[in-house]
């Protein structure tokens, strides 16, 4: 075996990427197949369940304790040295896909066995060198060949007896009266003309025919039985051999027969002519093996061969790809906490100049929400590529959609003097049926690249247009998003929405992102049945068009307002906060505090549920619930407090204020009897939003 001092790389990574994968491709197979090292001790990495049957074993620890899991553990010690050195020469010396050896095994019981070894050799510079190998138990077919060979001895021993005899059809007929194996023979005439044709009865019945008058004795019958595809080859090696005169020619072709019975058939035909002294040919004898099993079980075993480098190459891209994730997210990760961490250092040194830490704080706040950002577009990319993320479909107002965007956008345009234009006048049917979440976000995220990637004073423009459906009552919707940006190279456009994906000069400017944003965008647009394409020029700008198939609905019927209802102030709210964390307590608290809120704190789910429970006599306003808790998690407090007799407790707004910020955990926190959700970190606006509507509802209803 191939002795080598590289040093054996990532062998663990390597079976916990492709050991599933394997697993599916060897379960079912007939032999045992196994991996393992080509250099060191040849440890084994991995053996199937056919292997560890073949040695006796009931299962891997077993069979593991049984071989030493190494390569030379599983072989007969009288026919190790010879096993690897012809291993050795057949990796260095031939040009076969797989090399092949036959070796003994001792199995558990002390029976020994034949075993066919096919074995595959890679290089690879991250795993090392290493062999897969498929086996097979050849006893019963090495025994046969044992005897088949001393029936061989036997006929030997006759057709040398009968040397003297004239002719070597004689001798023909002795060796197929023992072998009974198919065989074929010709007779030439002193000038080299073919006389006869034989073809065994063996043949004829391997090929499903039954005597002379079903298959004459011709050499047509059995040329026209040649496959097309290998008709000539065939003919042509076959006269070739008949016309070398030197005689050193034997002729050795494999190829497909039209049997009577069995649709076409592989066979292996040999032959070697008998010849005068002049060179012409006397006898043509040869013989027929049907080797459509053999052939059967090479293709299979070249499927599995490939199954197996595609399987390798797989675990390698995968590895590829986790490593260059890692890389952008640690450089990703890094650059914002290098600000926060920074700034923070420096506020704490200069806290008698409160400009200065003013000015340093507002770092940290953009830092904060750049990071925050970056942690979305990774949630949002793992929820979109597990299947999670579903597309609720609802009416909606694709002016107001519009308007609300350029809402969102405003302080930036303003920030960098941008120019914007927004068209929706081609709009014949505006009210739509769609997921309008998912829509806002998508031309969200492409307007937010155009805000970054347009210098100050330049224009973006936002245009959407419509199109008859192919179905009634829907259209083709077409929002065009412009913008006179420092455009994209063409190399980098065929790769724009791929994950982690940026162009150049976004790091040469400076500019952030994580990356994501336009591979996020372009998967919910597939979620959404829609198509983006981009047209961008160096220097130029950029255009995005975005198409979806909308369903058109009637606007929907306007809905009065309710009355305001004037509010209590926050001086007189008193909140319960059930939160685990100390840091998390610590903020709230001074946040709800400074607003003017009396606030108590449930360090559990448990302890909220006591606490609500003692407070008939002057209830809580409002409840501020943490999800994951311990002790008692936030739903199971929330069911508990709703199935309270108390009905006035029973009844207490519940607000869950956690880091499950999902929309699946939005709606789990509403099944389990909550009023509302908000998602950590904290965004105080939204929180005071939530509770003035709710204390509001409270207060219309208690009056």
């Amino acid at each position: 075996m191939q002795k080598q001092d590289k040093t054996r790389r990532l062998s663990l990574s390597l079976s916990e990427q492709t050991f599933p994968i394997i697993e599916q491709i060897t379960t079912g197979m007939p032999g045992g197949f196994f991996i393992y090292h080509a250099d060191g001790d040849e440890q084994l990495i991995y053996a199937n369940q056919a292997l560890i049957r073949i040695y006796g074993c009931e299962n891997l620890e077993e069979f593991k304790e049984y071989t030493g899991y190494t390569f030379p553990g599983l072989i007969h010690p009288d026919d190790l040295e010879i096993t690897e050195q012809n291993i050795s020469r057949q990796i260095f010396t031939c040009s076969r896909d797989l090399d092949y050896v036959e070796y003994r095994i001792i199995r558990k019981d002390g029976s020994v066995r034949w075993i066919e070894d096919y074995g595959h050799f890679v290089h690879t510079d991250m795993y090392g060198d290493l062999f897969y190998v498929f086996v097979e138990d050849a006893t019963e077919k090495h025994l046969k060949a044992i005897n088949d060979a001393r029936i061989a001895r036997l006929a030997q021993e006759r057709l040398e007896a009968l040397e003297a005899l004239e002719h070597e059809t004689t001798a023909l007929k002795l060796v197929h009266e023992i072998l009974r194996s198919g065989m074929w023979n010709m007779e030439f005439d002193q000038k080299g003309q073919m006389i006869r044709v034989f073809w065994s009865q063996e043949f004829r019945a391997m090929i499903g025919y039954h005597d002379e008058q079903d298959f004459p004795n011709t050499l047509s019958s059995w040329s026209d039985l040649l496959h097309p595809e290998d008709h000539d080859r065939v003919l042509k090696q076959y006269y070739a051999t008949i016309d070398d005169y030197s005689g050193r020619s034997l002729y050795d072709a494999e190829y497909r027969l039209l049997t009577k019975d069995r649709g076409y058939r592989w066979f292996r035909a040999t032959g070697k002519l008998s010849r005068r002294d002049d060179g012409t040919p006397i006898t043509y004898v040869g013989m027929f093996v049907d080797i459509t099993k053999h052939k059967e079980t090479t293709e299979k075993l070249k499927e599995q061969h490939k199954l197996l480098e595609d399987a390798l190459a797989s675990a390698q891209k995968a590895s590829q790809a986790k490593t260059m994730f890692l890389n952008n997210m640690s450089h990703d990760i890094r650059t914002p906490m290098n600000a926060i961490i920074g700034f923070t250092n420096l506020a704490a040194t200069h806290m008698d100049k409160p400009e200065l830490v003013k000015d340093y704080l507002n770092k940290i706040a953009a830092s904060s929400s750049h990071l925050l950002s970056l942690i979305n577009d990774v949630l949002d990319m793992s929820r979109i590529e597990s299947g999670k993320v579903a597309i609720e479909e609802g009416p909606c107002s694709l002016p107001q959609l519009l308007e609300n965007l350029r809402s969102m956008i405003q302080n930036d345009l303003i920030t960098k003097g941008l120019h914007f234009r927004l068209e929706d006048h081609g709009l014949i049917h505006p009210y739509v049926v769609c997921d309008r979440l998912r829509l806002n976000q998508i031309l969200l995220n492409v307007l937010s690249n155009s805000l970054k990637f347009t210098p100050d004073g330049g224009h973006i423009s936002v245009s959407v247009t419509e199109r008859p459906g192919d179905v009634i009552h829907t259209a083709v919707y077409e929002f065009c998003i412009r913008d006179t940006g420092i455009g994209m190279e063409p190399e980098f456009l065929q790769h724009m929405f791929e994950p982690f994906e940026r162009e150049r000069t976004s790091t040469v400017s400076g500019i952030q992102g994580t990356g994501l944003g336009m591979s996020i965008t372009k998967n919910l647009v597939t979620l959404m049945n829609g198509h983006i394409a981009v047209d961008s020029q160096r220097g130029r700008g950029s255009t995005f068009t975005i198409t979806f198939a909308f369903r058109f609905c009637d606007a929907p019927a306007e809905q009065k307002a309710p009355d305001p209802v004037p509010l209590n102030n926050h001086k007189n709210w008193h909140l319960l906060l059930a939160e685990d964390n100390e840091l998390n307590q610590e903020i709230a608290v001074t946040i709800l505090e400074e607003a003017g809120c009396t606030v108590d704190v449930a360090s559990d789910g448990a302890e909220a549920v006591e606490k609500v429970r003692c407070c008939a006599g002057h209830p809580y306003d409002l409840i501020l619930m943490d999800i994951q808790m311990p002790v008692m998690d936030g739903i199971e407090a929330a069911k508990t407090i709703r199935r309270m007799d108390d009905k006035c407790l029973a009844g207490l707004p519940i607000v869950a204020m956690t880091a499950n910020a999902f929309e699946e955990d939005r709606q789990l926190v509403l099944s389990a009897g909550m009023n509302g959700h908000l998602g950590k970190p904290i965004d105080t606006d939204k929180l005071f939003a939530v509770l003035q509507d709710l204390l509001r509802d409270r207060h219309l209803t208690s009056s």
